[in-house]
C-alpha cells in the first residue's frame, strides 16, 4: 500500500518561497508518477505540477510555470515542489498523489486530480498580500 506525507506548508508573505516535501512508502519510483494537487477554499481541486519519478519528466500548469519546480530524490523516496514568487492565489491546502503505473500522457490529463490512485492528507500554504 502506497502512503503518502507532505510536509513544508505554512504562512508566508507574496514575493516569498516555500518548499514542500512528499515523502512515499510502498512507492515505486521506477514506474510510478507523483503530483501536487492543490485546493482553494470553495474551489476544485487543481493540478499544480506532475513528475515520473524514475526518468524524471515534469510538466506543470501555466499558472506556475516559471515559480514552481517538482523534483525528486529516488533514494529518499520524495518528491519536493520548490514554490518562489508565491501569490496570494496560491493559498490552499497542497496535496501530492501518487499513480504506480505511470505512462507519459497529455498534461492536462497528468495534472488531473482522477489521474491519481493515493493521496496525501495535504499541506496547507497561506500566502498574504
Amino acid at each position: 500500500q502506497v502512503q503518502l506525507a507532505e510536509s513544508g506548508g505554512g504562512s508566508v508573505q507574496a514575493g516569498g518561497s516555500l518548499r514542500l516535501s512528499c515523502a512515499a512508502s510502498g512507492y515505486t519510483s521506477s514506474t510510478g508518477c507523483i503530483g501536487w494537487i492543490r485546493q482553494a477554499p470553495g474551489e476544485d481541486r487543481e493540478g499544480v505540477a506532475v513528475i515520473k519519478t524514475g526518468v524524471g519528466t515534469t510538466a506543470a500548469a501555466d499558472s506556475v510555470k516559471g515559480r514552481f519546480t517538482i523534483s525528486r530524490d529516488n533514494a529518499k523516496n520524495t518528491v519536493y515542489l520548490q514554490m518562489n514568487s508565491l501569490l496570494p492565489e496560491d493559498t490552499g491546502i497542497y496535496y501530492c498523489a501518487a499513480r504506480t503505473d505511470c505512462n507519459w500522457m497529455p498534461r492536462l490529463t497528468m495534472l488531473s486530480s482522477g489521474f491519481y490512485y493515493y493521496w496525501g492528507q495535504g499541506t496547507q500554504v497561506t500566502v498574504s498580500s
